[in-house]
């Protein structure tokens, strides 16, 4: 079995680009429960397990459930998630995955059922930055759990 190794630190090497990107994501104001639900569930499906650590470590710092967490990945057989929540994680996977012909009217109109026009537009923009960060540390293969410090989730009692 092979260890993977942190290719290179983007964060030190573009200081600059990773505060204003970090800035950028800071900036939403989406509900927190569901922000992070978002972000473990796209970076599940982007194979991010960084970010799976970070958000899971989050989420337990902002008393989400143990037992929801462990639905995410099977949300849509799960009773755990309120119909708003379930919305948010279809759009998440529709945004992550992109089928080459785009967002359906129907899945749209499926997910506005539940978020108004800024809500929909900022669960947006936490679904494309939380694939941003998804592919930086895919890329450079940051691991798991070496920003704990950095982000005070060594706090999370969690390793």
């Amino acid at each position: 079995m092979s260890t993977l190794h942190q290719r290179l630190d983007y964060s030190r090497l573009s200081a600059d680009l990773f505060k204003k990107y970090l800035d950028f994501s800071m900036a939403f104001r989406i509900d927190e429960t569901l922000a992070l639900l978002v972000d473990i569930r796209a970076s599940q499906l982007n194979g991010c397990a960084f970010c799976v650590d970070m958000h899971v470590k989050q989420a337990r710092m902002h008393a989400e459930r143990e037992l929801r967490l462990h639905h995410v990945a099977v949300w849509r057989e799960s009773p755990l998630f309120t119909p708003k929540e379930r919305a948010a994680l279809a759009w998440t996977e529709l945004l992550t995955h992109i089928e080459p012909e785009g967002v359906s009217d129907a899945a749209f109109e499926e997910v506005r059922e539940h978020f108004s026009e800024e809500e929909l537009s900022q669960l947006t923009f936490r679904v494309a930055a939380i694939n941003g960060w998804n592919r930086m540390n895919v890329a450079f293969r940051t691991p798991p759990g070496s920003k704990d410090k950095m982000f005070g989730l060594d706090k999370a009692g969690l390793n």
